[in-house]
C-alpha cells in the first residue's frame, strides 16, 4: 500500500531533492579554488578559447556557403563569441579594479619575510613597484574608456595657479603604458625563475649528498612538486611574454590576431593548472603510500632537457 502523499512528504521529495545527491570532492575543490585570487583564470581560459572557436565557426561559415549549405557567409554563433569574449575581458578588467591591494599585501610581507638571496628580494621589490604603476594606469584606461570619468581632468598644479591648466588623459596611451609595465614584471620573472632553477638545484643537491642512501617517498615528492611549480611558471610566461610585447606596441606584434587566443590560452590553463593544484587537500597518509615512485635524478633530468 502507497504511503499517503502529505505535505511533508511532498516537501521531502521535491525541496529535499538533494538529499540523493552524494557530496562532491570535485565540487568543493572548485568552491576553494574560486574562493582564491587565481579563481579568475576560468573566465581567462573560457575568454582566449572563445578567442579561437570564433575563427573556426567563420571559416566553417565559409566553406558552407561556398558549397551551398547556407545562404550566408558569417556564423552568428562566431559573434556570440565575440560579445562573449569582449564581456568576459571587460568583466576580468573590472574585477583587477582592485588588484593594488594584494601587491601592497604582497610588499609588506616581502620586507618581513625576504627570499632566499638579495637577488630574489631585488627582483622582486622591482616586480611589485611595476605592478604599482601597472594597475592604477589599467584603471585610468578602464575608466576613461568607458566614459566613467572624463579624458580632460585639471592638473593638480592649477589649484594653486590663477591659470587653468589641464591633463589629457588618452586611453590608447594609459593602456600601452600600462601592459609596458606588466611586460616589465614578466621579463623580471623570467630573471627570478633563473635564479629559482639555482636555488631548486642547491637544495636537491645538498639533499642528496646529506642522506647518501635514497630519498624517503615524502622528499621525492617534495621535489617533484617544487619542480613542477617551476615548470608551469615557466610555460605561464612564455605565455605571457609574447602577448605582453604585443599589447605594449603600438602597432602589435602579431598581424593574425589568432596568436594572442593561442598564446592567452596557454598562459591561462597553466595558470589555471597550477591554482587548481595549490587549491588540493592534502594527501592523506594511505595515498602517499600508494603515490608513484620518483627518483631525485628523474626530476632533475627535466631541468636538463632545455
Amino acid at each position: 500500500m502507497s504511503k499517503s502523499l502529505t505535505a511533508g512528504r511532498l516537501n521531502d521529495v521535491i525541496l529535499g531533492c538533494f538529499a540523493h545527491l552524494q557530496p562532491s570532492e570535485t565540487v568543493d575543490h572548485l568552491v576553494r579554488y574560486l574562493g582564491t585570487w587565481s579563481g579568475s583564470e576560468i573566465p581567462k581560459v573560457i575568454q582566449y578559447a572563445l578567442k579561437l572557436i570564433g575563427p573556426f565557426m567563420d571559416l566553417r561559415a565559409r566553406l558552407q556557403h561556398r558549397a551551398g549549405l547556407r545562404e550566408s557567409p558569417t556564423s552568428r554563433a562566431s559573434q556570440s563569441c565575440a560579445k562573449l569574449y569582449s564581456l568576459l575581458g571587460d568583466s576580468r578588467m573590472l574585477w583587477r579594479i582592485w588588484g593594488l591591494l594584494p601587491i601592497f599585501q604582497w610588499l609588506i610581507s616581502l620586507e618581513r619575510r625576504p627570499p632566499a638571496t638579495r637577488t630574489l628580494l631585488t627582483i622582486e621589490r622591482l616586480q611589485g613597484w611595476s605592478m604599482l604603476a601597472y594597475y592604477p594606469l589599467e584603471h585610468l584606461y578602464y575608466l576613461v574608456s568607458h566614459g566613467i570619468i572624463p579624458a580632460t581632468v585639471p592638473s593638480p598644479i592649477s589649484f594653486f595657479s590663477s591659470k587653468k591648466k589641464f591633463i589629457n588623459l588618452d586611453p590608447g596611451k594609459l593602456g600601452l603604458w600600462s601592459v609596458r609595465f606588466w611586460a616589465v614584471y614578466v621579463i623580471l620573472h623570467f630573471v627570478h625563475l633563473i635564479e629559482d632553477r639555482k636555488l631548486l638545484k642547491q637544495r636537491h643537491s645538498s639533499i642528496r649528498k646529506a642522506k647518501g642512501t635514497g630519498l624517503t617517498r615524502e622528499e621525492k615528492m617534495e621535489i617533484r612538486q617544487r619542480w613542477d611549480a617551476f615548470w608551469s611558471e615557466v610555460i605561464i610566461n612564455l605565455g605571457y611574454l609574447p602577448l605582453t610585447v604585443h599589447w605594449s606596441l603600438e602597432n602589435g606584434l602579431f598581424k593574425n590576431d589568432i596568436w594572442v587566443g593561442v598564446f592567452g590560452l596557454v598562459a591561462g590553463v597553466a595558470s589555471f593548472r597550477a591554482g587548481w593544484k595549490a587549491t588540493a587537500l592534502p594527501l592523506a597518509p594511505e595515498a602517499k603510500e600508494v603515490a608513484p615512485e620518483t627518483t631525485l635524478d628523474s626530476v632533475a633530468a627535466c631541468d636538463v632537457s632545455t
